[in-house]
């Protein structure tokens, strides 16, 4: 899930970028138009440096004449993505690098997404395992966040898989659940500093709808701080589709508002009920108005296919989450969503870079399922890039 803050510039030649950008100039646009709040407000989304490695599977291409692939692995790079940031860095350096992201964005007029990865035991040591070393140096690290985007735009997915995947998810904790209030109290504070700023929304890791049910997600949003921050965001690095997603952000903006209401979690219906007995319960008991909810962004970065079904009693751990093979990149980037309670859909998880090294419950270290080795978390994948191309959807370039 995590990627190098992108600061480098293309490697394409004048007559190689001519040759793949004829293919995608009227199919794809490099930003995608967003609703302004005040006569301020970006009109568009940001689009950073592409991966360099990307840029030289592009030449490749270009070099075999498969100019089609090349078409769409560029039209994939011009479309706004996130841009993370992973610690590793001294707070001076990481201002610095944020206040470039911000500011390349502002002289664009463009609002940048910001993906914060730096949680002190992040991913529960699993493939993008680190983080910060402790409490102390991951405020100093958020502080050095904030000084950095200053009130400038920007839009702030904060620390995925934090909330969804706490200590005490994984052995991680003691019997009195000592790192996993820390890790709460980390993301509260993250939201207090970041959402203060003029210009900056904060959302909030809820996994998807796949994972934890509404009544189990809800009191974690609330302990993180979900109510001083924007909202929460779904499906970052993941496959659901849209509507799904959409429900289950209703659901969970419902319930939300419910506790906030007095209600408690518990009682909330989930994405397991029935749909119309949910809506008839959320009719009956949440009375809130949308605007006053707790709002939702989605990763639909790689969703266009769907979530991947691996093949029954095959694998002892599948990691349908990990590299699935035949996915496709999903809705384009966009502020205006048609749903009052969904923000955005945003292409968070860079398509084309790696989830991890999959050996689906096997001793490895090939990816079963691929018949080789899998890139390392955050590295470039040149099949899968390829793979969300071809099976994009809706389509990237003209049919």
């Amino acid at each position: 899930m995590t990627a190098r803050v992108r600061a480098r510039t293309r490697t394409l030649t004048v007559a190689a970028a001519t040759a793949a950008l004829a293919a995608v100039t009227a199919a794809v646009p490099a930003h995608a138009t967003a609703p302004g709040h005040h006569a301020a407000a970006p009109t568009t989304l940001f689009t950073p440096p592409a991966n360099p490695d990307a840029n030289a599977q592009i030449l490749d291409l270009l070099k075999h004449r498969q100019l089609k692939d090349a078409a769409g692995l560029l039209a994939m790079t011009l479309t706004p993505q996130a841009v993370w940031f992973d610690g590793g860095t001294s707070p001076a350096d990481t201002r610095k690098a944020v206040d470039k992201t911000v500011g390349d964005a502002a002289r664009r007029h463009a609002l940048p997404v910001l993906a914060l990865y730096n949680i002190p035991g992040r991913d529960c040591a699993q493939y993008s395992a680190g983080g910060a070393a402790d409490t102390a140096e991951y405020q100093a690290w958020i502080d050095a966040v904030r000084a950095g985007i200053g009130n400038r735009p920007a839009d702030v997915v904060l620390e995925p898989d934090s909330l969804a995947l706490v200590p005490s998810d994984c052995g991680m904790d003691d019997a009195q659940g000592t790192m996993t209030a820390q890790r709460y109290d980390q993301i509260h504070y993250a939201v207090e500093a970041l959402q203060s700023l003029a210009g900056t929304k904060v959302y909030l890791d809820a996994g998807h709808s796949g994972w934890h049910s509404i009544n189990d997600i809800v009191p974690r949003l609330v302990a993180g701080g979900v109510d001083d921050a924007t909202g929460f965001y779904l499906n970052i690095s993941n496959y659901r589709s849209d509507s799904e997603i959409a429900w289950y952000g209703k659901l969970l903006s419902s319930c939300l508002a419910y506790v906030s209401a007095g209600g408690q979690a518990a009682a909330c219906p989930n994405q397991y009920w029935p749909v119309n007995d949910a809506q008839t319960w959320l009719d009956a008991n949440v009375h809130t108005a949308p605007s006053a909810m707790k709002h939702f962004i989605a990763d639909t970065s790689r969703n266009g296919q769907g979530p991947w079904t691996p093949p029954a009693g095959v694998y002892s751990d599948a990691q349908d989450w990990c590299n699935p093979p035949g996915r496709g990149l999903g809705a384009r980037p966009t502020l205006k969503t048609g749903d009052p309670l969904q923000d955005a859909r945003l292409w968070v998880k860079i398509p084309g870079e790696s989830d991890g090294q999959c050996t689906r419950g096997t001793a490895g270290p090939n990816d079963p399922e691929r018949g080789y080795l899998d890139p390392a978390a955050g590295h470039w994948f040149p099949q899968q890039a390829l793979e969300l191309v071809h099976n994009a959807d809706p389509a990237l370039l003209p049919r």
